[in-house]
């Protein structure tokens, strides 16, 4: 309310102070409707990290100005008949030398690009074609990088050799043929520290844990009563984490076997979509994405040591594609990409704080993502300050197209940024099969990204594991 800055006459009548500071918001509307989504989408930012300040807790990150470099058009992959096929899956894989992605045709066929062939898919390229269904996941070895596993509606998991060179004809025969689910296998990760480990969810409810090397079943989880919708390791592959159709989250370690979960947790959104999850890294947290009852999409942390409540909610926005969650563990960055999305959202996560979820920015596009993939830090160009590449995967005048997104810390210097780049993982396993199988635990081996340093792998995050384990054994795959 306005007020007259002249003093009243009356002794007793105190002129009002006014403050050193005004807030104040201003709201463009289009007639009578209101602000526009990215207007709102805003102003929720701004009031979210407002209410981290008001908290006391003054921001001091190295990411605060993180940025994307879109890639300019003779830098993307175009051309690709992608497959019909829809599900959870993130539709893309990559790895630090090629990406692989499902196409059309007989033979559940699976494109495989070196970065190196950008512009248009060539007509009548090699491939790889084994599968009698549409493929519908795919997931790189995170320690071979010529090795990739393929699920498909034929119920079942193929490994594949890919040569040095890359594809120069169509491979038919897989290195190994995994057989035993009952119904389509509808998703496969990787095991984050054991070599030869994979993990597979189908739709007959079961979720396999693979020795990809030696071509057997080594363990099982639980039987879910409905359709599982994710499946994830922790960092250190100790733990799996699922959701399910029945809208519980289940972790547990799968060397226990049987029926036996270590935490659940009933009806972690309250909507009847999808829930993603993921875990952040050596902390005891992980991440929740998934819709409230008015279909806005949320994200929550949890506690995996007390799971009877959330750490933190931030509702996200409105719309109806579901979020994929990345986490970079070296810069405690969480990145948020939605099916049908063109925005990438990323947050900054610090457990220490009072709000531990800081919005740091958004990369928008008006061009809609039918999904996307981050790559292993060692393919980055750290001399750029390239902190994240994601591949985007859309689909426009009836092809696919591929666009990497660059994700960089504005600095002047031309030296190496070390303080922005901490040792990473290196790309070796940390345990074989049969050592992880016995119970032992631990974290990923690291090395410097400085590319004038010597390769180091021996430093690890700090984990409890077991004393004297046996040194790593080199993979029996050529």
């Amino acid at each position: 309310p306005a007020f007259d800055p002249k003093p009243k006459s009356s002794a007793s009548s105190v002129r009002p102070s006014v403050g050193p500071l005004f807030s104040c918001v201003c709201v463009c509307v289009r007639g009578p409707v209101g602000p526009t989504p990215a207007l709102q989408l805003q102003l929720k930012l701004a009031f979210h990290n407002k209410q981290t300040a008001m908290s006391g807790f003054v921001r001091n990150s190295k990411y605060r100005h993180v940025y994307v470099e879109p890639p300019k058009k003779e830098e993307t992959y175009t051309g690709f008949r992608l497959s019909t096929a829809t599900g959870e899956q993130q539709y893309i894989k990559g790895n630090t030398k090629f990406f692989a992605l499902a196409l059309q045709g007989g033979g559940g066929p699976i494109g495989v690009i070196d970065y190196s062939s950008k512009g248009h898919y060539p007509t009548g390229a090699p491939m790889l074609a084994g599968h009698k269904g549409s493929v519908l996941d795919l997931d790189f070895n995170p320690f071979h990088e010529h090795l990739l596993a393929s699920a498909s509606d034929d119920s079942t998991v193929k490994i594949w050799g890919i040569p040095q060179e890359g594809l120069t004809e169509t491979i038919t025969e897989p290195l190994v043929d995994l057989h035993g689910h009952g119904r389509k296998v509808t998703l496969i990760r990787f095991h984050p520290t054991a070599n030869s480990i994979l993990g597979s969810i189908s739709a007959d409810h079961c979720l396999k844990i693979w020795d990809i090397e030696k071509g057997v079943a080594v363990a099982e989880g639980p039987e879910h009563p409905d359709l599982i919708q994710d499946l994830v390791w922790s960092f250190d592959g100790r733990l799996w984490g699922t959701t399910c159709k029945d809208k519980v989250v289940r972790v547990g370690d799968a060397r226990l076997g049987g029926d036996q979960v270590a935490a659940t947790i009933k009806t972690p959104h309250e909507g009847a979509k999808s829930t993603k999850l993921c875990f952040l890294g050596d902390r005891p947290l992980f991440a929740s994405l998934g819709f409230t009852k008015q279909s806005q999409r949320q994200l929550k942390l949890w506690d995996i040591r007390d799971t009877s409540k959330p750490l933190h909610k931030l509702d996200i926005d409105q719309a109806a594609g579901v979020i994929i969650p990345f986490f970079d563990v070296d810069t405690s960055i969480l990145y948020l990409c939605g099916k049908g999305d063109g925005n990438i959202r990323y947050y900054e996560i610090s457990e220490n704080s009072k709000v531990p979820v800081f919005a740091l920015s958004e990369y928008r596009s008006t061009t809609a993502a039918k999904g996307s993939c981050f790559l292993p830090k060692r393919g980055l160009d750290v001399m750029k300050c390239q902190t994240a590449k994601c591949l985007k995967l859309t689909q426009q005048g009836g092809q696919g197209i591929v666009e990497p997104l660059s994700f960089v810390v504005p600095r002047k210097s031309d030296a190496f940024q070390d303080d922005i780049f901490p040792p990473t993982f290196s790309g070796e396993p940390a345990l074989t099969s049969d050592e992880w199988l016995a119970g032992q635990n631990k974290p990923q081996p690291l090395k410097s990204l400085d590319p004038t340093a010597s390769s180091d792998t021996s430093a690890r995050r700090p984990a409890d594991s077991k004393p004297n384990a046996a040194s790593v054994k080199k993979p029996a795959f050529k």
